[in-house]
This record gives structure tokens, C-alpha cells and sequence, in this order.
């Protein structure tokens, strides 16, 4: 049987990377969740709510038959990430115990506080895995304009081979060893820019949201350290890259989440006005327990909570972080 790349999900991460995939000559396999869609996608081709720029090539076959994952030796997992435990638990059967997993989920798991790949772990067994994260907003990859990601994996081997099979005249792939430290990144960096999306719409300046950029980063990379994660990857793609990204572009559903709270909406009436999940709602839940858990300082991530769940109004929330006492900008070490 022809092995072919299989993709779980049909958002605009998934539809690209379909379409980016199938540009390296392997038979691609995009699947979706609901058989309906699955049907308009193979017969338009066109992804019109996620990503209408791209038209997928024939060579990309959509499907929403569970079993024809079973075809597949290799498998990227483009759920949103507080799904993947269904998703997965849907198509467990039907992945090949020797095709390695690669997420591009960014988030923490609500209840259980696991990344994507522990999950995939926990529902699939001992798999080879990867993630891939980094400044990617998919609409402009979809347009080819330039953009870099990393790969990040234990076994190197696998990293190498979605390196080369991502890797195109508009995207550059690098490596990293470091699993952690990618998905916690990538999970964290939306809280941020939900925080600096209610700093656009209160309009309080330039000043406020680079103040806010460098202590979530510095607060993200505190969290990762103490889950054993490497400082270095804080500074790289997955952490400053997708950060600054991610707080700025226009297209970030996490960014105009918060610019709505900030210009008045609640945080409900603001969801509803965004197409599509916005990642950093559930993961601050997830990040804040997980600060908790590891007695990890996280101001921001903190105060965002509140305004979210608790009913603190954004200025309060400024406020907040504006009176906490005076300190050093970095530990001292002895």
C-alpha cells in the first residue's frame, strides 16, 4: 500500500501545511473532522473560512474517513489543543504505531496540564514525536512570504526529515532538541498576546506593550526552566520570534481577542466575534495552575487571569502590575 503524509485537522494550520506538503512530491492526506466539510473541501479545494488564499492541488486527498489514517508513515496533529485528547481517542486505532506524531498545537491542557506531546503520549503510547512552532501566521505563509519555524524533537533523525519536508523557497526550517521548552513557549506566548491586545485597545502606548512583550517573555521563560526546559529556546523562533508575532499582527486571533476586552467588550461577547479558537483563552487557565503547581512567578499571566475569570476590569489589571513592589530586573546570582 502507498504510504502517504497525513494531516489531522482542518483549520488554516492544517490546510497549509497540507499545501506545503504536497509541494515536496509525496501523496498527502488531509483530514477532517466532520465528513461534510471534508466533502466541500475535496470538491472546492478552497478552505474559504481558514485560509482562502491556498488551493489545495489534486494531488491532496481530503477525507473524513477515520481508517484512511492507517495509510499513513507519517502524521502531523493540526487540532487545536484543548481537542487533541478527543481527536486522538477518535483516531488511536487507526494511527500506525510506527509513524511518528509531529504537533503544531500551541497550549496547555486544561484538567491534566499536559503539553501536546504528553498527551499524545498518554493516548498513543511510546511514539516517536515531534513540534513544530515559531512565528507562522499562516495567512501570509499562504501568500509565500517569508517565514522561519523550528522543529523540535528527542530523536534527531525525525527532526531532520520534517526539516527537509517542510523546508521551501519561503520557509526555513531550523532544529531543536529542546520539546519543552518549544511547547511551553508556544503555549504561553498567546496569554501575552492577549494581554497586549487589551493594551491596543485601551491605547495606552508603545511604551506599555514593549514593557509587556519583554516581562511575559521573561515570566514564560521562568515557567519553562522550572519544567527543565533550556533558556536559549526563550530567545529563539519559538519563544521571541512567535511572541513578538504574535502580539503584533493583525492577523492574531489571541491579539484581537484582547483588543476587543480592551476596548470594552466582556470576554465572552469578544470570543464570539472571533472566527476560529483563540488558544490563549483556555491555556491562561492552564499556565496559571501550572505556576501555581511550580511556585513559578507569573505577574501578567496572573493579573490576565483575573481580568478574564474574575471579573477585574483591564485598567485594575494595569494598575495592579504597575504598584507591585519595586525589584531587580534580573535575579542576582551568587
Amino acid at each position: 500500500m502507498q504510504k502517504k503524509i497525513a494531516i489531522i485537522g482542518d483549520g488554516a494550520m492544517g490546510t497549509l501545511c497540507a499545501w506545503i506538503l504536497a509541494q515536496s512530491g509525496r501523496e498527502t492526506l488531509l483530514w477532517c473532522r466532520h465528513s461534510q466539510h471534508a466533502a466541500d473541501l475535496a470538491q472546492s479545494r478552497v478552505n474559504v473560512r481558514h485560509l482562502p488564499a491556498v488551493r489545495l492541488p489534486a494531488s491532496v486527498e481530503v477525507t473524513g474517513q477515520d481508517a484512511a489514517i492507517s495509510q499513513a508513515d507519517l502524521v502531523f496533529l493540526a487540532v487545536p489543543s484543548q481537542h487533541i485528547r478527543s481527536v486522538l481517542t477518535r483516531l488511536a486505532a487507526h494511527i500506525p504505531a510506527s509513524a511518528p506524531v509531529i504537533s503544531l498545537a500551541k497550549g496547555i491542557e486544561n484538567d491534566t496540564l499536559l503539553r501536546p506531546t504528553e498527551i499524545c503520549t498518554s493516548i498513543l503510547g511510546p511514539h516517536l514525536l515531534a513540534v513544530i512552532s515559531g512565528p507562522s501566521i499562516a495567512d501570509e505563509v499562504a501568500q509565500g512570504l517569508p517565514a522561519t519555524v523550528v522543529v523540535a524533537s528527542s530523536d534527531e533523525e525525525l527532526s531532520r526529515k520534517v526539516q527537509d519536508l517542510m523546508s521551501c523557497s519561503f520557509l526555513r526550517v531550523y532544529r531543536n532538541a529542546d520539546v519543552i521548552g518549544v511547547e511551553i513557549a508556544g503555549a504561553s506566548k498567546n496569554i501575552i498576546a492577549i494581554a497586549a491586545g487589551i493594551l491596543d485597545g485601551l491605547a495606552v502606548g508603545v511604551n506599555a506593550k514593549a514593557s509587556l512583550v519583554t516581562r511575559g517573555l521573561a515570566e514564560i521563560t521562568r515557567l519553562g526552566m522550572a519544567l527543565g526546559a533550556q533558556p536559549e529556546t526563550f530567545s529563539g523562533l519559538a519563544g521571541l520570534g512567535d511572541l513578538v508575532t504574535t502580539c503584533f499582527s493583525p492577523s492574531s486571533r489571541n491579539r484581537s481577542f484582547g483588543q476587543r476586552i480592551g476596548a470594552g467588550l466582556s470576554p465572552q461577547r469578544a470570543q464570539a466575534e472571533i472566527s476560529g479558537v483563540v488558544e490563549g483563552l483556555p491555556t491562561t487557565r492552564s499556565v496559571v495552575a501550572l505556576a501555581r503547581r511550580y511556585n513559578v512567578e507569573m505577574p501578567i499571566s496572573e493579573t490576565l487571569y483575573t481580568v478574564l475569570f474574575e471579573d477585574c476590569s483591564p485598567r485594575e489589571g494595569i494598575s495592579t502590575l504597575m504598584s507591585r513592589r519595586p525589584k531587580a530586573e534580573h535575579h542576582q546570582r551568587h
